[in-house]
């Protein structure tokens, strides 16, 4: 899996009261040092010991955080999932094509979904990791015949909901999974590409030549002149026929036709004046006899860039030559698309030839015949909402492990072969390692022990511009871990020493051990201090948050902190539906944390991002079984509660802070007056489990 960033340890013996360990999944950690200790408060964990070669983080800039750079010196990984594919599996990609989930790289961009109002619509963003892992394969068979090979833990979205490939009604490994007869959503498998042969190029060059270019020879007093000129405010179509014609042995000059203006982009052209290539060009854009599939496919794409349209889901072919009509609309019906010839009555005579069939349609033609121009192909906020023969046909183990990929992206999703596919954050970063999201969550933690010298070793980087740095916004810097390792003192002076600004979110009280070190930071750049604490409930916290410190302690660690000088903001959260949400538990927090000293108080609901979900899920229907109708009520449309449900806890939250003296304080120029960590930064923190 994902460790080629780290490495173990050498053996430098066992610290005092701990124990080697064999790892208990040693394709998670190849060479890390296992440790567990004979201490209760660390009963039943296992600590992965491992040298990590970065430190520094850059945040994903699809995030909703606001901030750009992060700390994590456990655990080791940021974002991704168990989940996995076939490395041949197509992807769509922004620019309209596909390709294989194993030949991405992080950066790419991509294809995913976000809910917007009523419909699931498409996005581009981008993939952020990529790894492979070695599991069981299964076959997933759909009615139009898409085949997906994939691990049994892979998630697709149906119409019922994400499913796992497989699973069980009861017991361990019970949740959703798909049957037969549940239907996926998405446009359906992807078309092959055209290969780049003689007879593509030469229809490509007849559409493209025909629909928009400039080719004859004149007749003049002083002889005859040859004029061949393709105008185009595309680049990429002028690009391509420029490689056709190379191709041919016909060259071009580029000139630029008509500059940039406030209703218009610019206009570049290329041209030749030569006899022999004036011939040479009407000998290529000759109608041939019998023409080749190759050939259909190229002028299907050479005349959907010059005379093409897809707009608002629109997808049209307009000219007025009654040949280029002809052999459109028979290119078309040869490779199974259904279209309208619609006539308009302009005086011109020209018609339009209106693909139906929807998006997998378009998707279809864009695929298949593969146009140039990809700000024509972009399906950006179009809505999943087709009626492709999705239903699932077949779901087969095919008897032996894998390789299969997976990418995280920052939609949470990506377009695999036509269907919607899984990826994960939150609670199962830990299946990023192979571990899995719930209990391991809590008993494995990856530790990287090098932290506080990699620290210092890269603010002191050329590169490094002194950013913001935000730590304790994926696990928590300072849970009981810390007490053991002490990672945060170093990392801590390294800030220090470079002035370089930071904030920390945490509900450990063990940051009060490195409070003499804060404020040593403090005179020197900005630090920012934040605690969570969600509810004061002493019987829903043993339930809800076991093993953190108590949110009575906390709050005493924000009055030493605040006594010492420092704001602290304190970050309500997670507040429950239905467990801490009413009146009474929202007036005892608001009034426990203005007590302590806070300077403010910013209220979030809990937010469930999958791995987490399905956690608390579990947890919900064993501990309150008669909240699990309500959840599902909120949290039917995604990780967030409904934006009315957000609006109305954030008012009654500000109305007790208001009864309470507790106003959101401004941000002056003191030093030693951090601002809180913005309400957004908590979306990505880990701030119930």
């Amino acid at each position: 899996m994902r460790w080629d960033n780290l490495s173990a340890p050498p053996d430098e013996g066992v610290p005092d009261g701990a124990a080697p360990a064999t790892p208990p999944l040693p394709l998670a950690l190849p060479g890390a040092v296992a440790r567990t200790f004979d201490t209760p408060g660390f009963a039943g964990m296992t600590f992965y010991e491992v040298q990590a070669k970065s430190i520094i983080n850059r945040v994903p800039g699809t995030s909703r955080v606001p901030f750009e750079w992060t700390i994590n010196p456990y655990r080791g990984c940021s974002h991704a999932c168990r989940y996995c594919i076939s490395g041949d599996t197509p992807i769509l990609m922004a620019d309209g094509r596909t390709k294989p989930i194993s030949e991405l790289e992080p950066g790419d961009r991509i294809y995913g979904t976000e809910r917007r109002g009523a419909y699931r619509r498409y996005v581009v963003t981008t993939v952020l990791d990529k790894w492979s892992t070695v599991k069981p394969a299964y076959r997933v068979t759909l009615a139009d015949g898409t085949t997906l090979i994939t691990s049994g833990d892979h998630r697709f979205l149906s119409n019922r909901g994400w499913k796992y490939v497989t699973g069980a009604m009861n017991g361990a490994k019970q949740r959703p999974y798909l049957t037969l007869n549940n239907r996926l959503i998405g446009t359906g498998r992807f078309a092959t590409a055209p290969k780049d042969s003689p007879d593509y190029r030469r229809g490509y060059l007849c559409g493209m030549v025909r629909g928009d270019a400039h080719l004859g020879t004149y007749s003049y007093p002083q002889g005859k002149v040859h004029r061949f000129r393709l105008a185009l405010a595309d680049d990429e179509a002028l690009r391509r026929t420029e490689r056709f014609l190379a191709h041919a042995g016909i060259t071009t000059q580029r000139f630029s036709f008509a500059p940039v203006s406030a209703t218009r982009r610019a206009i570049t052209a290329i041209r030749t004046s030569k006899q022999c290539d004036i011939e040479a060009i009407t000998e290529l854009i000759r109608w041939p006899e019998q023409p080749s599939d190759d050939w259909r496919l190229g002028f299907l794409a050479g005349i959907f860039d010059a005379e093409g349209s897809c707009s608002r889901g629109v997808f049209r072919i307009s000219n007025s030559d009654d040949d280029i009509l002809d052999q459109t609309c028979s290119a078309l019906t040869r490779f199974g698309f259904t279209w309208v010839l619609e006539d308009p009555g302009h005086p011109d005579r020209v018609r339009e030839i209106r693909l139906t069939g929807g998006l997998p349609a378009r998707l279809r033609f864009f695929h298949l015949t593969d146009p140039a121009i990809t700000r024509k192909r972009s399906i950006e906020g179009a809505a999943l909402k087709c009626e492709a023969t999705l239903r699932v046909v077949g779901i087969e183990s095919l008897g032996l492990e894998l390789p299969l990929w997976d990418i995280t992206t920052g939609t949470g999703d990506f377009i695999a072969n036509g269907v919607v596919s899984h990826n994960c954050f939150a609670r199962n970063t830990h299946t990023y390692l192979d571990l899995d999201a719930g209990a391991d969550f809590d008993r494995k933690v990856i530790v990287k022990v090098n932290a506080g010298e990699l620290v210092r070793r890269e603010l002191a980087a050329p590169r490094w511009r002194g950013a913001h740095v935000a730590m304790g916004t994926n696990v928590d810097c300072y849970q009981r871990a810390e007490g053991r390792y002490r990672l945060m003192p170093p990392i801590i002076e390294a800030l220090r020493d470079f002035a370089n600004p930071f904030s920390i979110l945490t509900k450990g009280t063990l940051i009060l051990r490195d409070l003499p070190l804060l404020r040593q930071a403090a005179e020197v750049t900005r630090v920012g201090l934040s605690y969570s604490v969600g509810f004061v409930d002493e019987q829903l916290w043993r339930t809800v948050e076991p093993g953190t410190p108590s949110p009575r302690r906390r709050l005493d660690a924000v009055r030493q902190l605040t006594d010492a000088g420092f704001e602290v903001g304190v970050l309500m959260a997670p507040i429950l539906p239905g467990l801490s949400d009413d009146d009474g538990s929202i007036d005892t927090t608001v009034s426990a944390i203005a007590a302590a000293g806070a300077s403010s108080v910013t209220p979030m609901a809990l937010h469930l991002r999958p791995g987490a979900r399905e956690w608390y899920a579990q947890w919900l229907a064993r501990e309150y079984p008669h909240l699990v109708p309500r959840y599902r009520q909120l949290y039917q449309s995604g990780a967030y509660a409904p934006q009315a449900y957000q609006r109305e806890l954030t008012a009654r939250v500000r109305i007790a802070a208001r009864r309470y003296g507790l106003q959101r304080s401004e941000v002056g120029d003191n030093r030693r007056q951090p601002a809180p960590v913005p309400p957004s930064s908590a979306a990505e923190q880990l701030s119930l489990l």
